[in-house]
Parts: structure tokens; C-alpha cells; sequence
């Protein structure tokens, strides 16, 4: 690696490594937070470095040189305690989990121009652990499409095994993605492999992008073969609920890309305070046409108010995964209409 070579974020990352830890805290602070999962993803990848590299990058930011420095070292356990000291714990483990999943995702990239229907054919014959597998490696919208296309039964059996997934290792992961490379070439092309790490979070990840009647199938499903994992991917969902619990910007946010007409779909038979949350942050103009909407709604289905807050909690999640807002959980019952 030269110093042609190297793009800012190495630098950056080779200047992190060399630094004390308060130091290199106080430098990433600098940055916000798309920056910081970039320079963060260099550390991971770095691992060492030789000191040619080091050097290079250091000379560009000499007068933080000056004292003696540190062998280079990267790794997660390095990146981990930079974000933490920089952003806390909550803000730093998200930023890790949206590092992980863009490291772990290229096993798989091979699959990203697959539809869901060719992707339940190819995975037809293999057992759910290795379906699980798969999903987690997957972009989260794929992994949903996926997992809704499933069979009943099936999907239950690949859900419980996403939410039990441990670390995978490179080779483990190889092995998979080369098998199954080699009998999707037909159909698409092949790219590259890595690592994931399964569990209940992208199980949840995944549940919360899936349509509204797959999220209650496979919350079922589990809720009787093992009530415990049901019960906790419950707790973890985003739920349209949660809104009360988030910062005004954040909701304006949200709503700013909300049709006013969906929008008062959502909001029948709401909890006071969510209505009252979400009314707060239109401007007057748009609290006088979500009024006239409500007026003009007649009867509506549970399942349009289910959909029409399905689609404000995917908005939620594109901009968590953007990094444009922070998601707010907390112990919110759910509510019907």
C-alpha cells in the first residue's frame, strides 16, 4: 500500500491506529457518523500494517506524530473501542452492526440479482440452518422477500434458526458460497465471500421489512414451537408505537415522506399519545389537510391501518440505516385499531 494508493479513509485509519486511544477518540469525533463507519470499516480490514504505510500517512498529520508512536493495529476489538469512546456504547454498536453487515454481505453479493422466487429454488433442497445463513448475508429487503416466499412450516424452521446463528467462519461461509455459486451460475454472476454472525437481531432486521401478514405468520409460528425467542423478538421489534419515543426531528423526519392520506389511515384508532406526537410535528398547513383526510376516511380495515403503519415504521428504517435519525425502543405495548 502506497501513499498513491491509499484513499482518506486508510489514511485516516492508519492515523487512528497510531494514536492513543483518547487521542484517536477525540480525533473520530471529528467526523460524523457515515464517515466513521467508513474509516471504521479500514481499521477491520487493516489488521497491520507495515510501517512504510504507517509513515506515509503520518506525514500528513505530523504535528500529531511528534511523540513517539505506537505499532499500528487494527482489528475490531481496536475499532469497537475507538467508536465506543467517541459516540458511547448504544450509538457505537450501531455503528458496528451497519459495518458488520457491509463486510459480511459480499459472501453472497453473487445472489443480489436474484429474485426472491429463484432464490427459494436454489435454497430448496438445503437445510434451514444453511437457509438461515444464506438470508443473514442477504440486503435486508432480499432477505424479507425471501423469507415471505417460504412455505409455512419452512419459515418458522429458518426464522428460529436465524435468531440461533452464531459467528460463522470465513471458511464455513466459503464453503456454502462456493457450493451454491456453483449451482446458481446459470442464472447469475459470481462476485466475492466473508463472514456473518446470525442471532436474533437480523432475524428481527429482517421481520421488520417483511410484509405485515409475514411478520405475524412467523411470530405465530414461533410463538408455539418456542415462545421465549418469540417473546424477545417481539420486545426488540420497531413498532408504529414507538414514534412517541422519538426526538421531534426525527418524526419530522418520518413524516415528511408520509402521504397525508396514509397518514390518516395510520392514525385511526391510535393511542392519544402517538396522534398527539406525530400532529405536532406537521407544520399547521399539513395538520389542516391530515384533518380534512381523517374526515374523509369512512370505514377502514384493520388491515389497511396495519399496512398504512407498516409503511411509516419502513420509513423509520431507511433512515436508521441512512444514519439520518437514532431508533428509540422501549417497553410500548402494541395496539390494534
Amino acid at each position: 500500500m502506497s501513499e498513491a494508493t491509499m484513499t482518506g479513509a486508510q489514511k485516516v485509519a492508519l492515523v487512528l491506529m497510531n494514536l492513543e486511544r483518547e487521542q484517536a477518540a477525540a480525533l473520530l469525533k471529528q467526523f460524523d457518523e457515515t464517515e466513521a463507519e467508513e474509516i471504521t470499516a479500514e481499521i477491520i480490514r487493516l489488521q497491520r500494517v507495515d510501517l512504510e504505510a504507517s509513515d506515509q500517512a503520518m506525514a500528513e498529520f505530523h504535528e500529531l506524530a511528534m511523540r513517539g508512536r505506537l505499532a499500528a493495529r487494527g482489528g475490531r476489538d481496536v475499532a469497537e473501542g475507538l467508536l465506543e469512546s467517541s459516540f458511547g456504547s448504544e450509538r457505537a454498536a450501531g455503528v458496528m452492526n451497519r459495518v458488520a453487515s457491509s463486510l459480511a454481505g459480499r459472501s453472497f453479493e453473487f445472489l443480489d440479482s436474484a429474485e426472491p422466487g429463484q432464490l427459494v429454488a436454489l435454497l430448496e433442497a438445503e437445510m434451514p440452518e444453511t437457509v438461515a445463513l444464506v438470508l443473514t448475508h442477504l440486503r435486508t429487503a432480499q432477505a424479507s422477500s425471501v423469507l415471505a416466499a417460504l412455505p409455512d412450516d419452512r419459515r418458522a424452521d429458518v426464522a428460529e434458526c436465524i435468531a440461533s446463528l452464531g459467528s460463522a467462519t470465513p471458511a464455513a461461509v466459503a464453503v456454502v458460497s462456493q457450493v451454491l455459486k456453483a449451482r446458481a451460475a446459470s442464472m447469475i454472476s459470481a462476485r466475492s465471500a466473508s463472514e456473518v454472525t446470525g442471532g436474533v437481531q437480523p432475524l428481527v432486521e429482517i421481520i421488520n421489512r417483511a410484509p405485515v401478514a409475514t411478520e405475524r405468520a412467523v411470530l405465530d409460528a414461533l410463538e408455539a414451537r418456542n415462545p421465549e425467542l418469540a417473546a424477545e423478538v417481539r420486545s426488540r421489534l420497531l413498532t408504529f408505537a414507538d414514534l412517541v419515543r422519538f426526538d421531534d426531528r426525527d418524526v419530522q423526519l418520518v413524516v415528511r415522506g408520509i402521504d397525508l392520506a396514509v397518514l390518516a389511515v395510520a392514525l385511526r384508532g391510535a393511542p392519544a399519545a402517538v396522534e398527539e406526537k406525530i400532529r405536532a410535528n406537521l407544520s399547521e398547513r399539513n395538520r389542516e389537510l391530515l384533518a380534512s383526510e381523517v374526515e374523509l376516511l369512512g370505514q377502514v380495515r384493520v388491515s389497511q391501518v396495519e399496512e398504512a403503519r407498516a409503511e411509516l415504521v419502513r420509513t423509520v428504517r431507511e433512515l436508521a440505516e441512512d444514519g439520518r435519525i437514532t431508533v428509540q425502543r422501549g417497553d410500548v405495548d402494541d395496539f390494534v385499531a
